[in-house]
């Protein structure tokens, strides 16, 4: 039987769910405030942390993640995320300091579908985020 393909956007009613997967507390509350104008906001320290909010429970429609992290990078997030056939069609922003030219193909290939560098414009990254969602 074929897995059905889950749709990264809301229905019209329901508000998106993001997950931010960012070990900075400071910027990971900028971007709870700055996210949760768009939509529910989860965090995640880290990428383990993070794959444990996906299996569990009602998966977001997108994960912004940053690539740096304890215990498991972003990268490797991203990676496992479209390795697995639950959270494949889940799209994923990376957002890091990261700027190097091999950096942001790694992150490409990895299955993102942007790749910001930090320091960040907060407008960029919300039309990023609502781009992917399908929002206007």
């Amino acid at each position: 039987m074929a897995a059905s393909k889950q749709s990264p956007t809301p229905p019209a009613q329901e508000r998106p769910r993001i997950l931010v997967v960012e070990d900075d507390e400071d910027l990971l509350r900028l971007m709870y405030r700055l996210l949760g104008s768009i939509g529910d906001v989860a965090m995640a320290a880290d990428g383990e942390h993070a794959l444990q909010i996906l299996t569990l429970g009602e998966p977001p429609h997108l994960v912004v993640t940053d690539l740096m992290m304890p215990r498991k990078d972003g990268l490797t997030l991203v990676k496992e995320m479209k390795a697995s056939e639950k959270l494949k069609n889940i799209p994923a922003i990376i957002l890091t300091a990261k700027s190097g030219p091999r950096d942001v193909i790694a992150g490409i290939n990895s299955g993102a579908r942007h790749y910001l560098t930090k320091p960040f414009k907060p407008d960029e990254l919300i039309a990023k985020v609502k781009k992917v969602l399908n929002l206007r």
